[in-house]
Parts: C-alpha cells; sequence; structure tokens
C-alpha cells in the first residue's frame, strides 16, 4: 500500500511540475527576462502562488459561491479584513518575482521585517478608521469589515498603552514608513536624495553626476569630492612616501571584508551525503532584491556596475567587475616634440573566464574535509570556503584546546581524500583565528590579462608603472605598482608561467604609459622569448641577446644612476618623482650661463628574462651592477626584474638577494630552490601554469596567485598599435663596454702582440690555461701567469680557481670586439 502511495505522489509531483514548467516559461518569455538554469528555477512554488491569486480573486473580487471559495474569504476577511481585496495583488506579484527572478530560500529577513510592518501599520489604521470595532460574545464578525484580526490586535494593543487615537494613528503612520524604508533599503539621510530622483524620474529631467551628493552629510560629501579632487593643493599634501606601503594596490571602491562571510549554520545545513549521489543542489544567487552599485572611474557615460546577493557578505571577490572596457584618459598625452600619442585601447585584450563563487566540486571537497577530520577525531569543522582562479582555500576552525599541528599531520591523508598531490595548509590564515588548506581545482578558470587592466584596481590608480599580475584564492585582482616594489625578483622551473608573466608584466607597461613615461632595457639570453616586443617606442636599445653585452648594459645602468643622483643632488630632491614634477611646473632653473635644457626623467624598468645565463658569463660584474642597482637606484626611477628559472645560490647569490625585497616564485622542482627564492617552503606545492606565490616588498607571507595570461596575438596587437604611434629613441651607449682596465697597461710593454696572440688561443680553444701559454707560446711561467692577468683584467677569461683551467667569458664571435680594445691601448 504504502508503494501504491508513493508511486501516486510521484505521479502527481511530476505532472505539477511540468505544468509549472511551462507555466514558467510562458512568463518568462514576455518582456526581456533572460533563460533561467535549471538549478535556480521555483517554478513550481511559483505555480501554487499563482493558484492562490487565482483562488483569493474568485472569491474576494467576483464572490464565487461554494464552499471552498467560502472558507477562502472567510479566513482573508478575517486576517485582515477591508485590505483582503488586495491579497490577490499581492499572491500575483509573488508568483511573477518567484518565476521570474526566484528567491532560493524565501525572502531575506530585511524584506520580511519591512513588509510586515506596513502591513501592521496599515490594518492598525484601517481598523481605527473604521470604529474600532471588538468581538462581542466571542463573534469576530465584525472585524472584517474594518482592520481584520491582525489590525485589531495592533491598534488595540497601543490604545491600550497610550489611552489616545491620536497618538496611535501617528504611531502606526510612523510604523509603516519606517517598513517602507527598511524594503527599500533607504537611510534616513538619503530620503531627500531619493524624493528628488524619483521626481526627476518621473519629469525626465537629466540629471548630472553627484548632483544628489549635495543631499549627503558634510562628512561623506567631503570625501567622495576628494577620489576626484584635481587640486594641487590636496595633491601636494599626498607627496611623500606613505607608512607601511606595500606596492600592492588596493581597491578604492571595495568595501571591507566581513569576517562572519560564512555562517557555520549554512554549511551544517548545505553538507553532502557522500552516500546519497543526488543530496548536492547548489545554492544559485539571489537576482531579486539585489545590490546594485554604481561606481564611476572618471567616465559618468560608462560607470561600472557590481551587482551582487542583497543578503551576501560584498567582498572584493563579488566586485569583480563584468567584461568591459577601461575607461580612457581624459587628455591626449604629448610626447617630446609635441607628437600625440594614444595609449593601446584596452579593447585589443581579451576577456577571460567568468569567476565562480561556488561549484559542485568545490563543495563535494568540503564533504571529503569532514569525514577526514572526523576518521582522525579532531574537533574542527569546515566554516567555508573562498574559490579562486586555480586553487581554492577551505577554512577550518578548530575547537577549543585543539593544537594545529593535529591539522598539519594530517597533510597526507587529506591529500589522499581529496586525490590531489599538491595540497597546501596555511596554518594560520593571515589575519584570521582559522586553518587554511588549498587545494587546486579540478575546474580551472583562465585569468585574462585584459580583465585585470580593467579592473578597478588598476583603473584606480594612473601610475604608468602599475603592472597586472592576476588573481588571489578569493578571485580578488592582483594589481602591483612597480615603482614600489623596487625591485622584483622572478624563478620558475621551465614551464611554470615564468615567460607569461613577463608578458603581462611588459604588455600591461605598454598599455598604461608612453615612452617618455617609461623606457626599458629587455635582456632575452634565449633570444625567442622578448623578440615579439622589437621595436616599440619604449626601448633604450635594441633587445639585449648577448650576455657579454648584458653586462654592459648593467654597467651603463649604474651609470645612468648617478648621474641621476647627481641632478637629484644638485638641485635639492630625493626622488625623481619630485624632480619631474619641479621641472614640468617650470621650479627649477638651470644654473646662469649654462645650455642645458632640463627634461624630465622616465622611469627606467631593466627586465633580465634569464639571470642564469648571465651569471655564467659574466659573474662579478653582473652581480657588481645588480647588487650596486638594487641597493640605491630606487629614488632614481630605475627598477629591476631578475627572472630565472635556476634559483640556486650560485645564481641568486645572497647579495642579490638581500637587496631585491619582492619575490615572486612559481613552480619549483624542490624545497631548496623554494626556499632560495622565497626563504621558506611552498612553491614546490604549486600546480604550474602561472599558480605563484608572490611576496611583496613589507610582507611576511606570501600571496598566492593566478598570473594573468596573455596570447600572442593580443601581444602583436599591442604591439603593433605602440610602433604605429613612434619609432624607437636608441642611445648608443648603452651596450659600448667602459673603458678598459689600465691596472696592468704599464707592464705589457713591448708584449702587445703576444697579448693578442694569448687572447686569439685561448678564446678559439675555449680553454684558458695557463701550461697551455707555455707551451704553444714558448714562454716561461712567469709570463704566461701574467698574460693571463692581463687576459682577465679585459673579461676574457674567469678568475682563478686553483690548478683547473680559467673559464673562458668570451665567445669565438666575440673576439674581434675584444681585440680591437687591445688595439687601442
Amino acid at each position: 500500500m504504502a508503494v501504491v502511495a508513493a508511486a501516486v505522489m510521484t505521479a502527481l509531483k511530476a505532472i505539477w511540475m511540468s505544468f509549472a514548467r511551462l507555466t514558467g516559461g510562458i512568463v518568462r518569455s514576455f518582456g526581456h527576462q533572460h533563460e533561467l538554469d535549471p538549478e535556480m528555477r521555483r517554478d513550481g512554488i511559483g505555480l501554487l502562488l499563482l493558484a492562490c491569486a487565482v483562488l483569493s480573486a474568485s472569491a474576494v473580487w467576483f464572490e464565487i459561491g461554494g464552499p471552498v471559495f467560502h472558507i477562502v474569504q472567510i479566513t482573508l476577511t478575517g486576517v485582515v479584513g477591508k485590505v483582503a481585496w488586495v491579497a490577490p495583488l499581492a499572491f500575483g506579484a509573488a508568483a511573477l518575482r518567484t518565476i521570474r527572478h526566484p528567491l532560493p530560500h524565501g525572502p531575506t529577513g530585511r524584506a520580511l521585517v519591512g513588509w510586515s510592518a506596513i502591513a501592521m501599520g496599515t490594518l492598525g489604521v484601517v481598523h481605527l478608521a473604521n470604529g474600532n470595532p471588538h468581538p462581542v460574545a466571542g463573534d469576530a464578525s465584525n472585524l472584517r469589515s474594518a482592520g481584520g484580526a491582525v489590525g485589531y490586535v495592533v491598534s488595540s494593543l497601543l490604545l491600550d498603552l497610550m489611552r489616545s487615537a491620536y497618538l496611535v494613528v501617528p504611531t502606526l503612520v510612523l510604523l509603516a514608513f519606517i517598513g517602507l524604508l527598511i524594503v527599500t533599503a533607504t537611510p534616513l539621510y538619503e530620503i531627500p536624495a531619493r524624493v528628488q530622483e524619483a521626481i526627476d524620474k518621473i519629469t525626465g529631467r537629466v540629471v548630472h553626476e553627484g548632483e544628489y551628493d549635495e543631499f549627503a552629510p558634510r562628512e561623506r560629501r567631503s570625501r567622495r569630492r576628494g577620489l576626484y579632487a584635481d587640486d594641487d593643493s590636496l595633491i601636494d599634501s599626498l607627496i611623500g612616501k606613505e607608512a607601511y606601503e606595500t606596492p600592492l594596490l588596493q581597491d578604492p571602491f571595495a568595501l571591507p571584508e566581513d569576517d562572519d562571510a560564512y555562517d557555520p549554520e549554512h554549511w551544517e545545513k548545505s553538507s553532502i551525503d557522500l552516500d546519497d549521489a543526488d543530496a548536492y543542489e547548489p545554492e544559485p544567487l539571489e537576482l531579486e532584491d539585489i545590490k546594485t552599485q554604481i561606481i564611476h572611474q572618471g567616465d559618468a557615460t560608462n560607470p561600472r556596475m557590481a551587482v551582487v546577493p542583497a543578503d551576501a557578505p560584498i567582498t572584493k571577490a563579488a566586485l569583480a567587475p563584468p567584461h568591459s572596457p577601461v575607461p580612457a584618459r581624459a587628455e591626449q598625452l604629448k610626447l617630446g616634440g609635441d607628437i600625440t600619442y594614444t595609449l593601446p585601447d584596452v579593447k585589443l585584450l581579451k576577456e577571460g573566464s567568468p569567476h565562480k563563487a561556488r561549484s559542485k566540486a568545490s563543495d563535494d571537497v568540503v564533504g571529503r574535509l569532514r569525514n577526514t577530520l572526523a576518521e582522525f577525531g579532531i574537533d574542527a569543522r569546515v566554516t567555508g570556503y573562498t574559490r579562486g582562479p586555480t586553487v581554492t582555500r577551505y577554512e577550518i576552525e578548530l575547537g577549543v584546546g585543539v593544537k594545529v599541528e593535529k591539522i598539519l599531520n594530517v597533510q597526507k591523508n587529506i591529500a589522499y581524500a581529496v586525490a590531489s598531490e599538491n595540497v597546501r595548509i596555511l596554518s594560520p590564515i593571515p589575519g584570521k583565528s582559522a586553518v587554511g588548506i588549498e587545494i587546486p581545482n579540478t575546474d580551472k578558470e583562465i585569468v585574462s590579462l585584459g580583465d585585470v587592466l580593467r579592473s578597478a584596481v588598476a583603473t584606480g590608480d594612473h601610475n604608468p608603472m602599475v603592472a597586472g599580475l592576476g588573481k588571489d584564492v578569493e578571485g580578488g585582482f592582483v594589481v602591483a605598482n612597480m615603482a614600489k616594489m623596487p625591485h622584483l625578483l622572478v624563478a620558475g622551473a621551465t614551464g611554470s608561467g615564468k615567460s607569461s608573466f613577463i608578458n603581462s608584466l611588459i604588455t600591461s607597461i605598454l598599455t598604461r604609459s608612453t615612452p617618455d613615461e617609461v623606457r626599458m632595457i629587455m635582456v632575452d639570453p634565449k633570444r625567442v622569448e622578448l623578440t615579439a616586443y622589437e621595436g616599440v617606442p619604449h626601448l633604450i636599445t635594441p633587445i639585449i641577446t648577448n650576455p657579454k653585452k648584458a653586462a654592459e648594459a648593467l654597467a651603463w645602468v649604474c651609470r645612468e644612476m648617478d648621474l641621476r643622483y647627481d641632478d637629484l643632488a644638485n638641485f635639492g630632491f630625493k626622488h625623481i618623482d619630485d624632480f619631474n614634477k619641479a621641472v614640468r611646473t617650470g621650479k627649477v632653473q638651470v644654473p646662469l650661463g649654462s645650455e642645458r635644457v632640463l627634461q624630465p626623467y622616465p622611469y627606467l624598468l631593466v627586465i633580465v628574462d634569464e639571470l642564469a645565463d648571465l651569471m655564467m658569463v659574466a659573474p662579478r660584474d653582473v652581480e657588481d651592477s645588480v647588487v650596486r642597482i638594487t641597493q640605491l637606484a630606487r629614488a632614481a626611477g630605475i627598477h629591476l626584474v631578475l627572472a630565472t628559472q635556476r634559483p640556486s645560490v650560485d645564481v641568486v647569490t645572497g647579495l642579490i638577494k638581500a637587496n631585491v625585497p619582492s619575490r615572486l616564485a612559481f613552480t619549483t622542482s624542490s624545497l631548496a630552490d623554494s626556499r632560495v627564492i622565497l626563504d621558506q617552503p611552498g612553491a614546490e606545492k604549486l600546480v604550474g601554469q602561472g599558480d605563484g606565490l608572490f611576496l611583496p616588498m613589507g610582507s611576511s607571507k606570501p600571496i598566492r596567485i593566478q598570473g594573468a595570461w596573455i596570447s600572442e596575438a593580443e601581444i602583436k596587437a599591442i604591439v603593433k598599435a605602440c610602433k604605429a604611434q613612434a619609432e624607437p629613441d636608441y642611445r648608443e651607449d648603452v651596450t659600448v663596454p667602459a673603458a678598459a682596465k689600465r691596472d696592468l697597461d704599464d707592464e705589457i710593454g713591448d708584449d702587445l702582440d703576444l697579448v693578442i696572440q694569448a687572447v686569439e688561443l685561448v678564446v678559439s680553444t675555449q680553454f684558458g690555461s695557463t701550461s697551455m701559454l707555455q707551451r704553444k707560446l714558448r714562454v716561461g711561467f712567469a709570463k704566461a701567469g701574467r698574460l693571463m692577468d692581463i687576459m682577465e683584467s679585459r673579461g676574457v677569461v674567469g678568475p682563478s680557481e686553483g690548478s683547473k683551467a680559467r673559464d673562458v667569458l668570451v665567445k669565438p664571435d666575440e673576439i674581434d670586439s675584444v681585440l680591437a680594445t687591445l688595439g687601442a691601448m
């Protein structure tokens, strides 16, 4: 019998849902309503509400006879009295809202409180307006001609307290008005602005940006104007370093993080029964009663809109912008010689995958983590997770008296439970009293550089050295100011995403700066990684592929740094930005009689794609130049980006690490390499393909990011847009070797020909040995040793390493330039 009843109920449910889907499809076909995801539909509930609307209209409006309609009429009029004629409209509105804009858990608490206050205030006034009738001898039929049972209870309670209808009526009106404010989410200070906005909409008046701000409090108005102020006096007050400054940019429009973003009770309700494959039903976003925030970013006609659920905590992940173009800079930029330069359009960069705050795969991992913790008897619970493009961070809150080490001890078991070897545990999560477990996503997202540069974080800062890095594990955009790094060390094994990051960095600079603002030196020993940027006007010299010339270029950067510091010292400035601003405003004058014309110094960005090749060819010269640049060049506007796929101690020496405070580590092949680049483990557990750990200057904990991706077609489009507007202005002295050392020139005497023969012999054989010079040139040990010292001073061979042969630093195809230098002595 039970089986038959269950089958009948299943059949009835199927018939009802079929009819409900048909009705929902018809209702949604009108207007501009987009088709909803099947998981978000609530057609069954909507059809039930629609049936209630038809039933109540038949009973109250048309007074159709019959026992069912009589019961409905008696019930409605008994509860709300004369206002029962509104019930069909309310049911109909709720039905349309549920079908077209479904809410997964019914109305929110705010809406429920607001509508309840409106109903009680209105029904109380209606009841008093109709003579305030009371039930007589248990008969409440006279209440139907007034405010019903609800109106009677509310009005009677207030009359017993206040004893005067002249006080009760204003109180009920105020209660209904407060309910209206709650429903519309209108603070008291915004009432004049809302009223004026409604009047303008009715009359069709054109509203200018910021006009409604006059109704805001004085402190609020001043802050809002301060975001877009162009007054030099306000800007001058902000010049100088800020306390605890960081190269990471913050979203100027982001709201503070909500520590209660995850409700443990919600997760207990939505836990997954692993034995029931159909137990999971994803929670859709609420599309009704949404909060819409319009944030103007310099262009009132193209605002950025962020749409989030009304009762959801607003975080920077929730404020991820849609795919929209970045507002153009208001002025046309001028280069030297009054040449107009237009920055490349960010529309040339493609869109990435949309961010998903929740997925079935991530919820499934929550259930596995709970089971693992329960199996090992650990008093802890999963309180939520933040889903990034590549990894998801699950937050675990420990019980009282539970040691963090218990979670660390079961790391391998957690990896076994979630079927992933790349499990990383944070104990604790920075800024939270929770342990974080980072697990790679099975459904990864693509982070596009275009989306990063179009984000509010990037567009809120117009510094030309701002570069888009990618997204963090919370789905928020990570953007850094290269001028505040001030130098960056990038490391990662082959295929880890290091080259993609270099491309994203260069493209970010090209799309945000003119050649007068930023100049670049690119060193590409591989000869194929950076060739796409050959000929861009930002280059100060052709792309350097020869490691020997790269060492000379670094030496030139040191000389350029000294020249800039000379100007800063002579004119009394501490930073190149202050000097440039003074030059542009004409506040700096050259001494009388000088013919020099002062020009602002551009930022100089030096990018070395493979540091290991340079350290093999000229380790001492490269290390000396790099250390000197990183120690002093920040105030001179010179910044260094060093990349290597072999972060060993002989490449990334202690002096280089000490002076390059910002680090970015992609996947490394070993724990030792991770400790070299980050001074801590973690990089060896990354999943590759752009998954990295970013440790900015001043931070003790690295930020896990997914590097932005840019295709070769996008790079070519940006480069083409730059090259079409200006030609590169190369400097010929960048790769010219410095004056040769002449410490031993006096000892050469008439042995110049012998020195040239020794150089040709060593370079052609690529073997630097004193005994070989003795045999081949037929000289004694003393003269052979002196010849070897002369070649070391000229950079032909490396330093002595005991009985081993010396390293030959000059390739056979470079011998002509070395001999020319010797011939000039």
